[in-house]
């Protein structure tokens, strides 16, 4: 390619683009001509992803930068951007949680939240971060049974004139109403906390074996027996604790584990010496060389995630120096990777290899038989883009009331939660799913954010009727790039008459017929576990909705309506206006409800005109 010959020698990113204008690689370089001459150098290299980029590769652009630094950041962005398939890409899934705790209140209590980028600087403490939410409901678990700790939100503490159920099972000493213990006293408890969740079990037992020997001595029995029992308990914890380093830093260990088209990446996380978890992430069909691919997927996983002291990798990544000198920043005190060769640092990262390969063979026929999915959609579909970017939309309401409209993407098969979007309908007010469907279509792809980065293939839940409707909604936004499909139960009676139980029909654009897809085909596999996520999404906050408005409503003023009966009621007619329009006869339909309350129902709306 001329156009190869033409770029500069300076650092800086290139983007790879098919014959569509689609980019379908990003990378980074020190020198971007020498790195990009490289793919395409008839040198005899027969690596899969020279031979793809040689066959595919239509066009070339790049922007060069001052610093191989500015191009890593700038890599990262661009993948963020584009999503192109043949890149590594992390999928953020926001699992990384710590325990907050607030010492400027008398009776503080730990609460969880979600610092990704770190603990804000706002006189709290915080401990993790924990390699997943079930982790950290564990830790609290442990606690909230060792010490008695309030656990209630600072609104229920407040409020609250009695002791709740966890005073009575001797869970927590009763703050919240004056019970037992004194400012001091709980500030006492605090600091045993504080010691357990750094790790200072030790120390802590030692203060915990003291404060028993003086209860002791004074004779309170009682109080001394718990502090045993409490001993007890944290012997226990740290006898489950393994301890895998003796270095009480926190380090995450990366193994890698690469075969055919596909690979795996494992990371392990330790804190203060132990391991607390850790998670595998597989890929199919990345094109970039190992050192460059584990370079940009360190850059991209710590762009959200929690940046330790060390970082352990099997081989040295690409740009390395650089690498460690945009985590610094980012931690704000020094990082250090390192490629360990021996010693207790090397055995860790051996342990996170055979994890790595573990995690691979596990998915391995998830991983060969995604592309065989992809493929087979495109051709049984006749669809012009391969689908690797899927979008799902579904619409769930009862009646027209508390409609809501969901939106869900998949990336090479898998959810991508960063861009489900949920609608609350807002200018269809009956039983209209085609007018909730367009409304929702539109105010989704009007987003600027999406309009720059749709899919290759958008289905909808339904029959032509849909399809036609987002037809429309697409044309009138000039959105003409992805494929077009809808997806609908094959619920006819000639098809029950085939046998075609558990069949789907999709619908295409141009085609009066509707493909089936065979109930064992893993296309349709794929669109079902896509089609069911996105109802899944809808369903849940329709539900939710529901409870929040059936909360309150005017049916609470009326005497011997309590919840249950509310529910029943709005479950029964569907709306408020139903209630209000239905007879007497009608209202005793529903389960367990006499004449007489019927008629104050009745009566109650037929004289009050303000529902609420």
């Amino acid at each position: 390619m001329d156009k190869v010959e033409r770029l500069p020698k300076s650092p800086g990113v290139y983007l790879m683009k098919n014959k569509g204008g689609k980019v379908v690689y990003v990378g980074k370089a020190k020198e971007l001509r020498n790195r990009v001459r490289s793919y395409f150098r008839d040198s005899g290299d027969n690596r899969l992803q020279v031979r793809f980029l040689r066959s595919n590769v239509a066009d070339i652009d790049f922007i060069a930068t001052d610093t191989e630094k500015e191009a890593l950041i700038l890599e990262n962005n661009l993948i963020k951007q584009y999503q192109p398939r043949y890149n590594v890409k992390f999928k953020d899934d926001k699992t990384y949680v710590s325990l907050r705790l607030d010492l400027r209140k008398p009776f503080p209590r730990l609460s969880i939240v979600r610092l990704p980028k770190g603990a804000k600087k706002d006189g709290c403490l915080y401990f993790g971060p924990y390699s997943s939410a079930r982790a950290v409901r564990e830790t609290l678990r442990i606690i909230y049974r060792t010490f008695p700790i309030r656990s209630c939100t600072d609104t229920v503490f407040s409020q609250r004139d009695r002791p709740c159920l966890y005073y009575q099972i001797g869970q927590c000493l009763g703050a919240c109403a004056g019970k037992e213990i004194k400012e001091e006293e709980y500030r006492q408890l605090i600091d045993q906390v504080i010691l357990f969740l750094q790790g200072q079990n030790e120390e802590l037992i030692r203060i915990l074996k003291k404060k028993m020997e003086e209860e002791s001595r004074k004779l309170n029995f009682e109080e001394a027996n718990r502090i045993y029992n409490r001993i007890q308990a944290v012997e226990k914890t740290i006898e489950r604790q393994k301890v895998v380093s003796s270095q009480l830093k926190d380090i995450d260990i990366f193994g890698f584990y690469r075969e055919g088209k596909a690979l795996a990446i494992q990371r392990l996380h330790i804190r203060h010496g132990k391991l607390v978890g850790g998670k595998a992430d597989t890929f199919v069909q990345p094109l970039t060389p190992a050192p460059e691919l584990l370079s940009s997927f360190l850059n991209q996983y710590y762009g959200s995630s929690y940046i330790p002291e060390e970082i352990y990798l099997p081989f040295l990544v690409e740009g390395s120096g650089v690498l460690v000198e945009i985590l610094s920043e980012r931690r704000g005190s020094k990082v250090q990777i390192l490629c360990p060769q021996k010693g207790e640092k090397r055995q860790l990262v051996l342990m996170a290899g055979k994890n790595a390969k573990m995690a691979f063979q596990k998915d391995q026929g998830n991983l060969e038989s995604y592309p065989d999915q992809l493929d087979e959609l495109q051709k049984k579909l006749s669809l012009h883009n391969l689908p690797v970017k899927i979008e799902c939309f579904d619409i769930s309401n009862i009646g027209g009331n508390q409609a809501v409209g969901s939106a869900v993407r998949f990336i090479q098969g898998t959810p991508d939660k960063q861009w489900y979007r949920r609608y609350r309908i807002k200018t269809v007010h009956q039983a209209d799913d085609y007018g909730m469907m367009a409304e929702v279509l539109e105010r989704h792809y009007r987003q600027a954010s999406v309009a720059e980065n749709l899919p290759d293939l958008i289905m909808v839940d339904g029959g032509k009727g849909q399809l036609n409707i987002a037809r429309d909604i697409l044309d009138k936004l000039a959105i003409h790039t992805p494929d077009l499909i809808s997806l609908a139960k094959a619920r006819d009676d000639r098809l029950r008459a085939r046998k075609s139980k558990g069949e789907e029909k999709v619908y295409l654009l141009g085609r009066k017929n509707p493909v089936i897809l065979s109930r064992r085909s893993p296309a349709l596999f794929l669109l079902q576990q896509i089609r069911d996520e996105a109802h899944r999404f809808a369903i849940s906050y329709h539900k939710k909705i529901r409870e929040k408005e059936g909360l309150y409503s005017s049916l609470d003023d009326i005497p011997g309506i309590g919840p249950r009966r509310k529910q029943q009621l709005l479950k029964h007619f569907g709306s408020l206006d139903r209630i209000a329009e239905a007879t007497v006869e009608e209202l005793q339909a529903v389960s367990k409800l006499n004449k007489g309350l019927a008629q104050e129902i009745f009566n109650f709306f037929h004289g009050n005109k303000g529902l609420g």
